[in-house]
Protein backbone atom coordinates (compact mmCIF):
# COMPACT_ATOMS: atom_id res chain seq x y z
CA UNK A 1 0.00 0.00 0.00
CA UNK A 2 2.89 2.65 1.13
CA UNK A 3 4.63 1.66 -2.18
CA UNK A 4 1.73 2.05 -4.20
CA UNK A 5 0.30 5.38 -2.67
CA UNK A 6 4.57 6.99 -3.51
CA UNK A 7 4.06 5.80 -6.68
CA UNK A 8 0.56 6.91 -7.68
CA UNK A 9 0.04 10.03 -5.32
CA UNK A 10 3.52 11.16 -3.54
CA UNK A 11 5.80 11.12 -6.74
CA UNK A 12 3.39 12.24 -9.73
CA UNK A 13 2.53 15.06 -7.03
CA UNK A 14 -0.42 14.42 -6.55
CA UNK A 15 -1.10 14.65 -3.01
CA UNK A 16 -1.91 18.20 -2.51
CA UNK A 17 -5.11 17.23 -5.13
CA UNK A 18 -5.86 14.38 -2.70
CA UNK A 19 -5.73 16.82 0.30
CA UNK A 20 -7.42 19.95 -1.89
CA UNK A 21 -10.48 16.69 -2.11
CA UNK A 22 -10.40 15.70 1.10
CA UNK A 23 -10.79 19.35 2.35
CA UNK A 24 -13.52 20.19 0.42
CA UNK A 25 -15.36 17.03 0.97
CA UNK A 26 -15.39 17.43 4.54
CA UNK A 27 -15.54 21.33 4.72
CA UNK A 28 -18.40 20.57 2.43
CA UNK A 29 -20.66 18.24 5.20
CA UNK A 30 -19.59 19.99 8.06
CA UNK A 31 -20.87 23.07 6.60
CA UNK A 32 -23.84 21.40 5.81
CA UNK A 33 -24.20 19.70 9.67
CA UNK A 34 -23.98 23.47 10.97
CA UNK A 35 -26.57 24.85 8.93
CA UNK A 36 -28.48 22.39 9.40
CA UNK A 37 -28.77 22.84 13.28
CA UNK A 38 -28.88 26.19 13.05
CA UNK A 39 -32.42 25.53 10.63
CA UNK A 40 -33.09 23.33 13.83
CA UNK A 41 -32.22 25.79 16.81
CA UNK A 42 -29.61 23.24 18.08
CA UNK A 43 -25.98 23.58 19.24
CA UNK A 44 -24.54 26.74 19.97
CA UNK A 45 -24.10 27.92 16.48
CA UNK A 46 -25.58 31.12 14.93
CA UNK A 47 -25.42 32.51 11.72
CA UNK A 48 -22.84 35.74 11.75
CA UNK A 49 -24.82 38.79 11.52
CA UNK A 50 -22.42 42.04 12.49
CA UNK A 51 -24.26 45.19 12.45
CA UNK A 52 -27.56 43.20 11.54
CA UNK A 53 -25.35 42.68 8.34
CA UNK A 54 -25.84 39.04 7.58
CA UNK A 55 -22.19 37.27 6.42
CA UNK A 56 -22.81 34.36 3.94
CA UNK A 57 -20.12 31.40 4.31
CA UNK A 58 -19.32 32.10 1.08
CA UNK A 59 -17.41 35.13 1.45
CA UNK A 60 -14.63 33.34 3.73
CA UNK A 61 -14.76 30.68 1.79
CA UNK A 62 -13.65 32.84 -1.31
CA UNK A 63 -10.59 34.10 0.93
CA UNK A 64 -9.68 30.77 1.38
CA UNK A 65 -9.79 29.99 -2.12
CA UNK A 66 -8.03 32.89 -3.32
CA UNK A 67 -5.49 32.43 -1.10
CA UNK A 68 -5.13 29.15 -1.21
CA UNK A 69 -4.86 29.08 -5.33
CA UNK A 70 -2.51 31.49 -5.44
CA UNK A 71 -0.33 29.89 -2.61
CA UNK A 72 -0.77 26.92 -4.46
CA UNK A 73 0.47 28.26 -7.85
CA UNK A 74 3.55 29.20 -6.33
CA UNK A 75 4.30 26.38 -4.02
CA UNK A 76 4.48 23.66 -6.48
CA UNK A 77 3.52 20.41 -6.43
CA UNK A 78 5.56 18.97 -3.68
CA UNK A 79 6.88 19.99 -0.43
CA UNK A 80 4.44 20.95 3.04
CA UNK A 81 3.77 24.09 2.13
CA UNK A 82 1.81 22.39 -0.99
CA UNK A 83 -0.20 20.71 0.93
CA UNK A 84 -1.06 23.48 3.17
CA UNK A 85 -2.42 25.55 0.63
CA UNK A 86 -4.08 22.66 -1.27
CA UNK A 87 -5.92 22.58 2.24
CA UNK A 88 -7.21 26.18 2.24
CA UNK A 89 -8.21 25.79 -1.55
CA UNK A 90 -10.46 23.09 -0.72
CA UNK A 91 -11.92 24.53 2.46
CA UNK A 92 -12.44 27.34 0.17
CA UNK A 93 -14.25 25.85 -2.57
CA UNK A 94 -16.29 23.91 -0.13
CA UNK A 95 -17.87 27.06 1.48
CA UNK A 96 -18.32 28.43 -2.31
CA UNK A 97 -19.70 25.90 -4.32
CA UNK A 98 -21.93 25.63 -0.82
CA UNK A 99 -23.80 28.96 -1.68
CA UNK A 100 -23.20 28.30 -5.64
CA UNK A 101 -27.15 28.65 -5.86
CA UNK A 102 -27.07 32.04 -4.58
CA UNK A 103 -24.02 33.04 -6.28
CA UNK A 104 -26.06 32.36 -9.32
CA UNK A 105 -29.22 34.00 -8.62
CA UNK A 106 -27.93 36.70 -6.32
CA UNK A 107 -30.19 35.73 -3.97
CA UNK A 108 -30.62 33.87 -0.39
CA UNK A 109 -32.12 30.46 -1.89
CA UNK A 110 -30.32 27.91 0.08
CA UNK A 111 -33.43 26.35 1.52
CA UNK A 112 -35.37 26.49 -1.54
CA UNK A 113 -35.58 24.09 -4.54
CA UNK A 114 -33.42 26.38 -6.66
CA UNK A 115 -30.48 25.75 -3.80
CA UNK A 116 -30.52 22.05 -5.01
CA UNK A 117 -28.41 23.36 -7.46
CA UNK A 118 -25.51 23.99 -4.94
CA UNK A 119 -25.66 19.85 -3.87
CA UNK A 120 -25.30 18.84 -7.55
CA UNK A 121 -22.68 21.50 -8.41
CA UNK A 122 -20.91 19.95 -5.05
CA UNK A 123 -21.21 16.52 -6.09
CA UNK A 124 -19.70 17.83 -9.75
CA UNK A 125 -16.87 19.05 -8.49
CA UNK A 126 -15.58 16.21 -6.54
CA UNK A 127 -16.56 13.32 -9.25
CA UNK A 128 -14.07 15.44 -11.36
CA UNK A 129 -11.40 15.87 -8.83
CA UNK A 130 -11.56 12.33 -8.03
CA UNK A 131 -11.12 11.76 -11.79
CA UNK A 132 -8.15 14.21 -12.16
CA UNK A 133 -6.81 12.27 -8.72
CA UNK A 134 -7.59 8.48 -10.51
CA UNK A 135 -5.95 9.76 -13.87
CA UNK A 136 -1.95 7.56 -13.73
CA UNK A 137 0.66 10.38 -14.72
CA UNK A 138 3.30 7.28 -16.51
CA UNK A 139 5.39 10.33 -16.94
CA UNK A 140 5.83 11.70 -13.94
CA UNK A 141 6.74 8.42 -12.33
CA UNK A 142 10.75 7.40 -12.36
CA UNK A 143 10.54 3.85 -10.51
CA UNK A 144 8.11 1.97 -13.21
CA UNK A 145 9.27 -0.73 -15.75
CA UNK A 146 8.47 -0.35 -19.46
CA UNK A 147 5.38 -3.14 -19.46
CA UNK A 148 4.26 -0.81 -15.97
CA UNK A 149 4.04 2.22 -18.19
CA UNK A 150 2.41 0.61 -21.12
CA UNK A 151 -0.47 -0.66 -18.46
CA UNK A 152 -0.36 2.98 -17.23
CA UNK A 153 -1.31 4.30 -20.65
CA UNK A 154 -3.89 1.58 -21.20
CA UNK A 155 -5.45 3.06 -18.29
CA UNK A 156 -5.10 6.63 -19.05
CA UNK A 157 -6.59 6.10 -22.67
CA UNK A 158 -9.48 3.99 -21.18
CA UNK A 159 -9.82 6.98 -18.51
CA UNK A 160 -10.21 10.04 -21.34
CA UNK A 161 -12.16 7.51 -23.61
CA UNK A 162 -14.74 7.37 -20.60
CA UNK A 163 -14.29 11.12 -19.91
CA UNK A 164 -15.19 11.44 -23.70
CA UNK A 165 -18.78 9.65 -23.13
CA UNK A 166 -19.11 11.29 -19.80
CA UNK A 167 -19.18 14.52 -21.43
CA UNK A 168 -21.77 13.84 -24.76
CA UNK A 169 -23.58 12.49 -21.57
CA UNK A 170 -23.91 15.58 -19.65
CA UNK A 171 -23.99 17.40 -23.00
CA UNK A 172 -27.14 15.78 -23.54
CA UNK A 173 -28.63 16.33 -20.02
CA UNK A 174 -28.34 14.07 -17.98
CA UNK A 175 -25.68 15.17 -15.14
CA UNK A 176 -26.37 12.40 -13.04
CA UNK A 177 -25.73 9.21 -15.19
CA UNK A 178 -22.44 11.50 -16.25
CA UNK A 179 -21.93 11.50 -12.45
CA UNK A 180 -22.01 7.54 -11.93
CA UNK A 181 -19.87 7.37 -14.61
CA UNK A 182 -17.20 8.89 -13.52
CA UNK A 183 -17.22 5.99 -10.38
CA UNK A 184 -18.65 3.18 -12.70
CA UNK A 185 -16.59 3.62 -16.36
CA UNK A 186 -18.60 3.40 -19.39
CA UNK A 187 -21.60 3.40 -18.06
CA UNK A 188 -22.32 7.09 -19.47
CA UNK A 189 -21.83 5.10 -22.99
CA UNK A 190 -25.91 4.20 -22.17
CA UNK A 191 -26.47 7.56 -21.55
CA UNK A 192 -24.57 8.85 -24.94
CA UNK A 193 -25.92 6.69 -27.37
CA UNK A 194 -29.93 7.26 -26.42
CA UNK A 195 -32.08 10.44 -26.88
CA UNK A 196 -30.95 13.56 -25.24
CA UNK A 197 -33.55 15.23 -22.56
CA UNK A 198 -35.80 18.10 -24.45
CA UNK A 199 -34.17 21.22 -23.06
CA UNK A 200 -30.57 20.33 -23.47
CA UNK A 201 -27.59 21.64 -25.31
CA UNK A 202 -27.14 18.12 -27.55
CA UNK A 203 -31.37 18.58 -28.31
CA UNK A 204 -31.29 22.21 -29.12
CA UNK A 205 -28.85 21.85 -31.45
CA UNK A 206 -29.56 18.32 -33.12
CA UNK A 207 -33.19 17.96 -32.54
CA UNK A 208 -34.14 21.69 -34.37
CA UNK A 209 -34.88 19.76 -37.55
CA UNK A 210 -36.23 16.02 -36.03
CA UNK A 211 -39.59 16.78 -34.29
CA UNK A 212 -40.76 12.91 -34.00
CA UNK A 213 -36.91 12.89 -32.16
CA UNK A 214 -38.23 15.84 -29.93
CA UNK A 215 -41.47 13.89 -29.08
CA UNK A 216 -39.73 10.83 -28.24
CA UNK A 217 -37.38 12.63 -26.44
CA UNK A 218 -39.96 14.68 -24.48
CA UNK A 219 -42.09 11.53 -23.60
CA UNK A 220 -38.84 9.57 -22.48
CA UNK A 221 -38.00 12.25 -20.12
CA UNK A 222 -41.06 12.23 -18.95
CA UNK A 223 -41.38 8.51 -18.36
CA UNK A 224 -37.68 8.74 -16.38
CA UNK A 225 -38.45 11.88 -14.14
CA UNK A 226 -41.94 9.93 -13.08
CA UNK A 227 -39.94 6.94 -11.88
CA UNK A 228 -36.81 8.59 -10.10
CA UNK A 229 -37.53 12.02 -9.16
CA UNK A 230 -38.57 10.90 -5.80
CA UNK A 231 -35.33 8.40 -5.06
CA UNK A 232 -33.04 11.65 -6.43
CA UNK A 233 -34.83 14.34 -4.03
CA UNK A 234 -34.71 12.02 -1.35
CA UNK A 235 -31.08 11.51 -1.57
CA UNK A 236 -30.15 15.24 -1.87
CA UNK A 237 -32.38 16.08 1.42
CA UNK A 238 -30.21 13.26 3.16
CA UNK A 239 -27.30 14.85 2.07
CA UNK A 240 -28.27 18.42 2.31
CA UNK A 241 -32.05 18.93 3.93
CA UNK A 242 -35.19 19.20 2.94
CA UNK A 243 -35.88 22.94 1.07
CA UNK A 244 -38.76 24.93 1.88
CA UNK A 245 -41.85 24.17 0.27
CA UNK A 246 -42.36 27.83 -0.24
CA UNK A 247 -41.65 31.00 -2.85
CA UNK A 248 -37.58 31.39 -3.38
CA UNK A 249 -37.88 35.29 -3.42
CA UNK A 250 -37.63 37.35 -1.15
CA UNK A 251 -36.99 34.89 1.77
CA UNK A 252 -34.89 35.73 4.79
CA UNK A 253 -33.76 32.51 7.34
CA UNK A 254 -30.36 30.70 8.66
CA UNK A 255 -28.09 29.47 6.19
CA UNK A 256 -25.77 28.76 8.86
CA UNK A 257 -22.67 31.21 8.22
Amino acid sequence: MGQWFHDNITEPGKLPTLLALASFVLTFLVTRTVVRMIRAGRGPFRNVTPGGLHIHHVVPGVILTVVGGFGAVGSGRHGWAAGVFAVLFGMGAGLVLDEFALIVHLDDVYWTEEGRRSVEVVVLAAALALLVLGGFSPLGVDSLTAEERQNRVTVLVTILLNLLLVLVTFVKGKPTLALISVFVPFVALFGAVRLARPGSLWARHLYRDRPRARARAALRSYRHDRRWDGPRRKFQDLIAGAPDRLPSRNRSGPDGD
